[in-house]
């Protein structure tokens, strides 16, 4: 049987973003679950602002190709004033103006990561409705990690039990979900 596709993307870009630490440890969750695991740039991938008479950029196809190889797609984002930003957002309405299939065809893990206690829940919430508006299947698990500066270990792993039993349960529900199409 082969092994889960799993694509992860952090919609933020910062280096040393509390996102792309959430990001990190759930990959090496997944790995340890056995899925096959990648983490996707969006940095690769520059869209100028989504404007209806620009020519799509080469960059948009060159997404979709690239997404519709997974199983799976977790996107970790930060919150920006209690949405999502606009890097993810972008993202999403230019490569909806050329195909959805990567959307449809994948199931969808939610995740945030913020300095407050709040966890992203408004982000998540935003990205679960654009998400299944599109067509997708957004799983009912999100990882919501709040207080960040206590979240990690040295080693960029998450050590909040609670957090972890999230994580793992959805980690487990996609991985089965993986398993059922494949």
């Amino acid at each position: 049987m082969t092994a889960p596709k799993i694509a992860f993307i952090c919609a933020s870009l910062r280096d040393g973003s509390i996102n792309r630490k959430l990001e990190q440890s759930l990959i090496k969750r997944f790995k340890a679950a056995g899925a096959d695991t990648t983490s996707i740039d969006l940095g690769k991938y520059p869209m100028p602002i989504y404007h209806g008479d620009l020519d799509t950029p080469d960059t948009v196809q060159a997404f979709i190709d690239e997404m519709v190889k997974y199983d799976g797609i977790v996107v970790v984002s930060p919150e920006y004033n209690g949405c999502l930003p606009p890097l993810l957002k972008n993202t999403i309405d230019w490569t909806s103006t050329v195909s959805t299939d990567y959307i449809k065809t994948a199931i969808w893990g939610l995740a945030s990561c913020t300095p407050g206690p709040m966890s992203g829940i408004m982000c998540m919430r935003q990205m679960q409705f654009i998400f299944t508006r599109l067509g997708g299947h957004v799983l009912p698990v999100q990882v919501g990690c709040g207080n960040a500066s206590k979240a990690f270990d040295d080693n960029n792993n998450l050590t909040n039990e609670k957090t972890l039993e999230i994580a793992d349960k959805m980690r487990d529900m996609m991985l089965e979900w993986a398993a059922a199409k494949g």
